[in-house]
């Protein structure tokens, strides 16, 4: 099925998905979720596709959020299905063992922060903005946002970024581990995509175990994370990846990953 609000791009071993409603500033409706559901399992089934660019159209923003037209008439059954979808999607992206970047642009406002949370790694232009809006609209956050932002923040500032509901431009996005790296607006294209490809050049396998043991094992107490990271590293040890790795360190040369 063709995609209406999003594009993709295949840029080597790197897959590239635009949100492409930059009348909208990139808004999430219902069919924009839909199509990054489906979006995000394709790119996970495609074994051509080692690393995920996400994106969004337009200068201005990278995802402003919700589609409020859409918000502002659900019932609360809706309500709820709503930010269950909204959470499904952001668990896909974050459980979908290939790094995933958000590129952010511009605007990164309530589900568009929650979406840019979701991913492994952040880089943000320094015009960009991060907010949780969503007390001046009398709810919460409802699609990760308070669970993750705690995660990567702490309690103090995801309380306060939640509660007060303001807006922080980049460089303070970067001081509280928001955002992994700030670089210039006309340099975030080439930044992004040079991460993408410095990671899609590495071993599919020990990706997949790195995202799995800090996403999934570090949601244990230390001794099941421990046990996971352990058994990760044996399955790694099975691939051929990992020969080749070892054998090119010995040797002296840059390795060349297979998948294999």
């Amino acid at each position: 099925m063709p995609f209406e609000n999003l594009l993709i791009e295949n840029l080597g071993a790197v897959r590239r998905i635009t949100v492409n409603r930059p009348d909208k500033l990139n808004a999430l409706n219902a069919q924009t979720l839909a199509e990054l559901d489906r979006a995000f399992v394709a790119a996970g089934e495609d074994t051509s596709v080692r690393v995920v660019i996400l994106r969004g159209a337009g200068e201005k923003a990278f995802v402003a959020g919700a589609d409020i037209s859409e918000l502002a008439v659900v019932t609360p059954v809706q309500a709820r299905d709503f930010a269950r979808h909204g959470q499904r999607t952001m668990r896909t992206i974050e459980l979908l063992g290939k790094p995933v970047i958000a590129q952010v642009n511009g605007y990164a406002l309530g589900g568009g922060m929650e979406l840019a949370l979701a991913c492994h790694l952040r880089i943000a232009s320094e015009k960009a903005r991060f907010g949780q809006p969503e007390i001046n609209l009398g709810v919460l956050p409802g699609f990760g946002g308070t669970q993750r932002l705690l995660r990567v923040t702490g309690r103090g500032v995801a309380l306060e970024l939640c509660l007060i509901g303001a807006q922080i431009d980049a460089t303070r996005a970067y001081e509280l581990n928001i955002v992994n790296r700030v670089v210039a607006a006309g340099e975030l294209d080439t930044a992004t995509l040079a991460l993408a490809e410095q990671l899609a050049a590495s071993a599919p396998e020990a990706l997949r175990s790195i995202l799995d043991a800090v996403i999934i094992g570090g949601e244990a107490d230390l001794v099941g994370g421990l046990d996971y990271e352990a058994q990760a590293f044996a399955t790694c040890a099975a691939t051929e990846d990992m020969r080749e790795g070892t054998r090119a360190f010995l040797e002296r040369r840059k390795a060349q990953f297979t998948g294999k």
